[in-house]
């Protein structure tokens, strides 16, 4: 009879990558540029102007008021004027005409939790070079923040094919954090306040565990144009079946066997579930700024819905 298998609190540590803490294989730059391709045509077709209208917005810096005029964004209106002026007046914006993107990429262990084919961090991690390939073809500025238990490393924003290529490539190539490795990740704040300019877009990437608002969020709320990623495995949804199943514990370094789970189980994982979701909405609590996908997801399909999304409200 096989040893009893290891309590499972949440599915995190029911099965994870056996190779994870190894170091990877330099990235195919050949599927990068696949890669590439279906993103150019997603632009060329599928999101036309939604990823540019998304990010840009209605501009940042202030250029005048004028007159209000139907059709106009109500959210524009310079209230302190019109009252004096006895009609509605706006303010106007100066459009943005380059945009920077600077990607944080927390890296927990717990991103390498994987109940079928890849794990939370290979899909996350194709999220992020989407995102990175949709700024190059977009001739946008790309950065990224990759945050890991034992510290950070910065690749400050750049322009263009090539530097944003070897950009998404060394974040690829990156291993992933041993599995014993602290599951907070220390996240620098206030280094991340200047790491690009102000209004730029920052797309949070992680597992976004239940914990509370970081002490600096405010401060990169009124910087940024912060938007929150997350890629959730199917048990992290809801558990397997009853039917018991062999599973390989990287921990332990052999297969176990999980038992049935019972309804106390159950009830223990809608309890994570729910507060994980409320953690992160109580984070971003704009829902056209988060966007929560599943393993099982064509990546891609998951950003052009998101920004159409963000394009139809």
């Amino acid at each position: 009879m096989p040893p009893p298998p290891p309590s499972f609190p949440t599915p995190h540590s029911a099965i994870s990558n056996p190779q994870s803490g190894a170091s990877s294989p330099a990235p195919n730059f050949a599927a990068l540029r696949r890669l590439e391709w279906r993103v150019k045509h997603a632009v060329e077709t599928a999101l036309s102007g939604e990823y540019r209208s998304t990010f840009r917005g209605r501009g940042m810096e202030f250029d005048q008021v004028v007159k209000y005029e139907f059709g106009d964004d109500v959210r524009d209106i310079d209230w302190n004027v019109t009252a004096r002026l006895g009609e509605p007046y706006r303010k106007k914006f100066v459009e943005e005409r380059e945009v920077s993107v600077l990607i944080l990429f927390e890296d927990s262990p717990s991103l390498q939790f994987g109940s079928g084919g890849r794990t939370k961090r290979d899909a996350l991690l194709e999220l992020a070079g989407l995102i990175a390939l949709l700024g190059a073809v977009n001739r946008d500025r790309v950065g990224l923040v990759h945050v890991t238990p034992d510290g950070h490393h910065l690749a400050p924003p750049v322009r263009g094919r090539s530097p944003i290529m070897h950009l998404t490539a060394g974040l690829l190539g990156r291993p992933a954090p041993a599995l014993d490795a602290p599951a907070a990740v220390p996240i620098p704040w206030q280094f991340i306040a200047h790491a690009a300019p102000r209004h730029s877009v920052l797309l949070w990437l992680g597992d976004f565990p239940p914990r509370r608002v970081p002490e600096g969020w405010g401060v990169i709320r009124r910087r940024y144009q912060p938007m929150c990623f997350r890629v959730d495995d199917p048990w992290d949804r809801e558990l397997p079946d009853s039917a018991p199943f062999g599973a390989y514990d990287p921990l332990a370094g052999r297969i176990v066997v999980l038992s049935p789970r019972s309804a106390a189980d159950r009830r223990q994982h809608a309890q994570w579930r729910d507060s994980r979701d409320a953690a992160l909405r109580e984070l971003q609590p704009d829902p056209l700024a988060r966007l929560v996908s599943s393993t099982q997801d064509d990546m891609l399909d998951a950003v052009v819905r998101f920004f159409r999304a963000r394009m139809a409200s």
